[in-house]
């Protein structure tokens, strides 16, 4: 089978976001029994490295450039921003993004592939016919994800996302459409599209974790570090590190004054930075090892309050033998495989019920490890998504 699969970031390394490590994992398994095509987007931190090493990948690798011309941030701008995706009924990050080279190149080479994949739905703007069989592998609701961090608060812009939100809704029911079949990484997710009117089949896969890049730990530290991992310069980090450190981080200090809590990530913004003036906080910026992070400590935090979807994050702590406290939102889609948190007091009574025993930890630890070796391996999710690409 001839696949083609679109990719506005571009697939490597697969530690870069979220995002990179699906798309990247996907393709690599793909890859092993089909014809891959990926066509992509390079920016500024691409380097030649990262090209030749995703060539070795796949059949073939075409690269279009983002486009060059800044975003006005003046209020006339964002204005000119707001009439244009109004009158195109669609958001403005993925018109920013929209390569009109990358879009003929498409169109000229389309009858030449057997299904064609958007990793991502901001992807979804170059499918423009019903030529070969298309998938959206959407990865979260850009509705739900808007609506659920009004909801929480969290909105860095309250203002211009209700604005934009009746828009987002028309929008993702609309592209959704265009495809032959429709993936998402929860039920949740699933429910979201429901319930804005989406009637095609909708498949929730899951994302997954290389157990080879996050082994089990071989020991329980038994201290008081806390550990936190995730793209810093995303926004749903931010909050959530934020509402950590200056809300949730003094009451545990309270009862453990030597705790300690490492922010593991790379780009990390001003934001984030200025938290390692905090006590006992260390703004570590991009490791080597994310898992011997993870092994270094006792109990993993996360605190997030927005976001749809599986979180690799905590799929890499479950795999690293790491127990964690979390929230709604960073357990979406899983197994009881941690302590939920969702308030101030509710972290800090599972934080120490978790130093304070290590029969717990040591349960935690291996119920995690066991769930992904079970069913959220790259493996089982790949073959999960060949089989509904080959059917």
């Amino acid at each position: 089978m001839k696949i083609l699969m679109l990719s506005s970031t571009f697939p490597f390394p697969p530690s870069r976001g979220g995002t990179e490590v699906r798309t990247f994992h996907l393709l690599k398994y793909l890859a092993q029994n089909h014809s891959v095509t990926i066509a992509t987007q390079k920016h500024s931190q691409v380097s030649d490295r990262d090209t030749e090493l995703l060539k070795q990948y796949v059949d073939r690798l075409f690269i279009f450039p983002l486009p060059t011309s800044p975003q006005n941030s003046s209020w006339a701008g964002k204005i000119d921003r707001f009439i244009q995706a109004w009158t195109k009924q669609t958001p403005p990050n993925v018109l920013h993004r929209y390569s009109a080279e990358m879009q003929n190149w498409i169109h000229e080479n389309l009858a030449d592939f057997d299904v064609i994949t958007c990793e991502h739905s901001v992807n979804e703007v170059y499918i423009r016919s019903a030529q070969v069989r298309s998938i959206v592998n959407i990865h979260s609701s850009v509705y739900g994800w808007t609506r659920n961090q009004l909801t929480a608060g969290a909105s860095l812009q309250p203002w211009r996302d209700r604005l934009y939100l009746p828009l987002l809704k028309n929008y993702e029911k609309r592209y959704c459409d265009k495809f032959d079949r429709i993936v998402v990484t929860t039920e949740d997710d699933r429910q979201t599209l429901r319930s804005i009117g989406v009637t095609k089949s909708i498949e929730v896969i899951p994302n997954g974790v290389d157990l080879k890049l996050f082994p089990t730990r071989s020991h329980d530290p038994n201290n008081h570090q806390l550990v936190f991992v995730g793209a810093m310069d995303a926004d749903h980090n931010i909050d959530a590190m934020r509402f950590f450190v200056l809300e949730v981080l003094p009451h545990v200090r309270d009862r453990f004054a030597d705790v300690s809590l490492a922010i593991v990530g790379a780009r990390p913004a001003e934001a984030v930075r200025s938290l390692a003036t905090h006590s006992g906080v260390t703004v570590t910026g991009a490791v080597e090892s994310v898992a011997e992070w993870l092994h270094q400590a006792t109990v993993c935090v996360l605190p997030l309050r927005v976001g749809f979807g599986i979180k690799n994050k905590t799929l890499e702590a479950m795999a690293a033998g790491v127990p964690i406290v979390g929230s709604d939102r960073a357990l979406e889609g899983l197994p009881t495989v941690g302590l939920r948190a969702n308030r101030v007091e509710e972290y800090v009574s599972a934080i120490d019920r978790l130093f304070s025993q290590p029969e717990l930890r040591s349960q935690l630890s291996t119920q995690g490890r066991i769930c992904v070796e079970q069913a959220y391996t790259w493996e089982q999710i790949g073959r999960r998504y060949a089989q509904l690409l080959e059917n």
